[in-house]
C-alpha cells in the first residue's frame, strides 16, 4: 500500500504543476495527514517536487524553461557579451567572495578572467570547468538539479548549499529587464535561487545587453532598485534610467 500510494502521488506530480495536501488527504482517507507530509518530503528528497505551503510543486513543470537552449544563445550577440564581460572584470575585487551567474555572458567573463586570487561560487558547471584554467582561483560549484537548456544548477539542494556561502559581489545576468517587472527569468526554480543570491550579496552587479530590455519573463527575482550597478552595451529606456538615478544605481557603459 505504501509503494502503491507513492506511485499514485508520483503520477500526479508528473501530470500537473501543483498537488495540494488536501486533495491527497481526501484521496487516501486511510492514512494520516502526517503520513502524506512524509510522502511529500520523500518526493522532495528524490528531486521530484518542492514542498510549499499547502502541498507540493512538481519539479517537472518548475524546471521547464521559456528560454532558448544554451548552444543557440552562445552564438548570439558575441561582441556585446565580450564588452559586458570585460567591463565587469574591472569591478572584481581580490580577496572578496564572488558569485558568477550561469549563462553565455558569464561563460565569456569566466574565459576572460585574469590570473588572480579570487574565490568564486557559480551555478554553472561549464563555468566552473572554465575557471579551473585560472590556477590561483578557488572555485565553489553549487550542487543540485541541472537544467539542460541553460546549463545551470538550481532546486532545493542548491538553495541549501548557498545557505552556508557568504557573497560579497554577485554578477547576475537576467533573461529580461523591465522597469515595472524588474529582472526576470523563465524558470521558477532558477528564480528562487537568484532571489537567494540577491538577498545574500553585499553588491549586485547586473550585466544587461540591449536584447534583454523591455522583455518580461514570468518570474521576477529582483527589483531594479535593489541592485548596485548595471553594465550595459547601449542606451537604457528612460524609465529604467530614471529608476537607476532615483535609487543610486550606477550605470556603466560597456
Amino acid at each position: 500500500m505504501h509503494s502503491e500510494r507513492r506511485k499514485i502521488i508520483k503520477d500526479m506530480l508528473h501530470s500537473k504543476p501543483f498537488v495540494s495536501l488536501n486533495e491527497l488527504v481526501e484521496l487516501f482517507p486511510d492514512v494520516s495527514s502526517m503520513t502524506i507530509r512524509r510522502d511529500i518530503d520523500y518526493f522532495e528528497q528524490q528531486g521530484e517536487a518542492i514542498k510549499v505551503r499547502g502541498g507540493a510543486r512538481s519539479m517537472k513543470f518548475i524546471t521547464t524553461s521559456m528560454e532558448e537552449e544554451f548552444p543557440s544563445r552562445m552564438q548570439k550577440n558575441i561582441p556585446a557579451k565580450e564588452a559586458l564581460a570585460k567591463k565587469a572584470i574591472e569591478l572584481l575585487e581580490t580577496g572578496r567572495s564572488i558569485f558568477l551567474d550561469s549563462g553565455t555572458t558569464m561563460m565569456k567573463m569566466a574565459s576572460l578572467l585574469p590570473e588572480d586570487r579570487l574565490t568564486i561560487t557559480t551555478t554553472g558547471p561549464n563555468i566552473a570547468i572554465e575557471l579551473l584554467n585560472k590556477k590561483q582561483t578557488l572555485v565553489n560549484l553549487v550542487g543540485g538539479m541541472l537544467n539542460r537548456d541553460n546549463i545551470s544548477v538550481s532546486g532545493t539542494q542548491a538553495l541549501r548549499f548557498l545557505e552556508d556561502i557568504n557573497i560579497d559581489i554577485a554578477f547576475i545576468v537576467p533573461s529580461g529587464a523591465d522597469a515595472q517587472t524588474g529582472l526576470t527569468c523563465g524558470n521558477y526554480s532558477e528564480c528562487e535561487l537568484k532571489k537567494m543570491i540577491v538577498e545574500k550579496a553585499r553588491k549586485i552587479i547586473v550585466l544587461l545587453d540591449t536584447s534583454k530590455l523591455d522583455k518580461s519573463l514570468p518570474y521576477t527575482f529582483c527589483a531594479l532598485e535593489n541592485i548596485s550597478a548595471i553594465i550595459t552595451n547601449g542606451t537604457l529606456p528612460r524609465d529604467i534610467e530614471e529608476l537607476a538615478v532615483k535609487h543610486d544605481v550606477q550605470i556603466i557603459r560597456a
